[in-house]
């Protein structure tokens, strides 16, 4: 082999070694870079959007940014932090009770609107009561036919006889769809259906956040990283 050859083979074999390296670098970048970016993002767009409906409800005069000469991102969690803790304390008192019961009599009085707060309601008092069972428990069922199985949350045990008189003993589960955990479908199957897993709430919405590319072996590996 000719020396002219041989130094052409070994500008090959570096050309492919430095893309091979500049390739790496792009997916470690992306891997690292990725989740940082997206939390950041949806942290700002939650920001933003709470802001955008607080801020306006400010008096002119009472807003900061009046006096400022730059805006002040999370002013308006800070001011819907404090107006929920001081609604909150209101309602604790004998006349804020009054207030809220005559509201609410008001509210029952138009229809529509009665059902929707009604429903609301419950979720809210359910979801803060300490011995609410609602999402406290994952599972799998063949869902949406025999032989797929889908990760779904216990939401009650006791649908309500309603239910149960149709289609006998049932219990709601509810299917999230993948990546965002919050939305699915409301199933009510039989216990006998429903195959518990030995796994938290949290560690199968991580399941279906990551569309399944995260195995549960890979999960707990994480989460024992994190606890050293």
């Amino acid at each position: 082999m000719s020396s002219g050859r041989r130094t052409r083979e070994a500008v090959r074999k570096a050309r492919r070694r430095a893309l091979a390296a500049l390739r790496n670098w792009f997916f470690t970048g992306i891997v690292v870079g990725a989740p940082i970016g997206i939390t950041i993002w949806l942290v700002w767009s939650f920001v933003s959007f709470v802001d955008n409906r607080i801020k306006p409800l400010i008096p002119y005069e009472w807003n900061p940014e009046t006096y400022l000469k730059f805006a002040l991102p999370g002013l308006g969690i800070v001011i819907a932090v404090v107006g929920l803790t001081a609604l909150g304390a209101l309602t604790a008192n004998l006349i804020g009770k009054s207030m809220l019961g005559f509201g609410e009599r008001l509210l029952a009085r138009v229809p529509l609107v009665r059902s929707i707060y009604s429903a609301v309601k419950q979720v809210f008092e359910t979801f803060a009561s300490s011995e609410a069972s609602s999402f406290k428990e994952a599972v799998l069922i063949e869902y949406p036919g025999p032989g797929l199985w889908a990760i779904g949350f216990i939401t009650s045990r006791a649908p309500g006889a309603e239910i149960t008189d149709r289609i006998g003993d049932a219990i709601g589960v509810m299917i999230p769809t993948s990546p965002n955990p919050a939305m699915g479908h409301l199933v009510y199957v039989s216990p006998d259906k429903v195959k518990k897993l030995d796994m938290s709430v949290d560690k199968a919405a991580r399941l279906v956040i990551s569309f399944g590319i995260l195995n549960t072996e890979q999960i707990a590996a994480a989460d024992a990283g994190k606890a050293k």
